[in-house]
């Protein structure tokens, strides 16, 4: 059994692809920090489903926490799927945009990124196969407004990934990025209406988590091995 680690998995893409690589026969590693309760709960009901899950609490952005929580990790054996779906949004036009909102995006999504897949990437290497998904997002494509601490450590991700792959594609390690557009979610609920949503997304609606992790599921299958340094938009159309 190949153990995956998804990274935010309290939130409802990183749920989603939880549940997805649990139904496809990982042994799933739940990662979250502030949202460790429902990473516990999400991993308790994959067991009660008769999947293997367990829940890990760390925060990204410090690199000594992380290699520690790390260490633990791979003492069960190496991660063979990484997908890192960790980030939050401090909105604010640059203009007004602090120090601390722009340094602690990009710590999050692109530091934290660094932090986690670096002390992974050996034991998985050694394994001769491996799968590396970075979720991006639409604001790292086509920019947004108020977004551009978001944007940067988006889009940081990208040409991290891209590099990443040719060092790894020889080991049988790919390496993508998924940038999905408007999902839906109790924020994206809060901020935008679906008639909103219909007049800005070509297919007229939010995606659902659920087409995200089907995507990611599949770049991290047998299946995608010829896959690797791409960028794989799911947007409606929108970019």
């Amino acid at each position: 059994m190949r153990r995956a680690l998804v990274s935010g998995a309290a939130s409802p893409i990183g749920l989603a692809i939880a549940r997805q690589l649990a139904a496809q026969g990982q042994h799933v590693i739940l990662h979250a920090h502030a949202g460790l309760p429902r990473a516990e709960e999400a991993a308790a009901a994959l067991r009660a489903d008769g999947c293997s899950a367990e829940a890990v609490g760390f925060d990204l952005t410090d690199p000594a926490a992380t290699g520690t929580a790390l260490q633990a990790v791979l003492r069960d054996g190496p991660v063979q799927i990484l997908v890192h779906n960790a980030g939050i949004h401090l909105d604010a036009p640059m203009a007004g945009m602090s120090a601390a909102q722009w340094h602690r995006v990009v710590d999050v999504s692109l530091n934290g990124f660094f932090h986690l897949a670096q002390p992974l990437l050996l034991p998985m290497i050694g394994t001769r196969w491996g799968r590396i998904v970075a979720i991006s997002s639409v604001s790292a494509i086509m920019g947004n407004r108020g977004q551009a601490n978001y944007a940067a450590a988006k889009a940081g991700l990208s040409g991290a990934i891209r590099s990443l792959s040719l060092e790894c594609a020889p080991r049988g390690v790919t390496a993508n990025v998924v940038a999905p557009g408007i999902i839906h979610s109790p924020a994206t609920a809060a901020v935008m209406s679906p008639e909103q949503i219909a007049t800005m997304v070509p297919a007229r609606r939010a995606g659902r988590p659920e087409e995200v992790a089907d995507l990611v599921g599949f770049l991290t299958s047998d299946r995608a091995a010829y896959i690797t340094g791409q960028t794989v938009s799911i947007n409606g159309g929108l970019a």
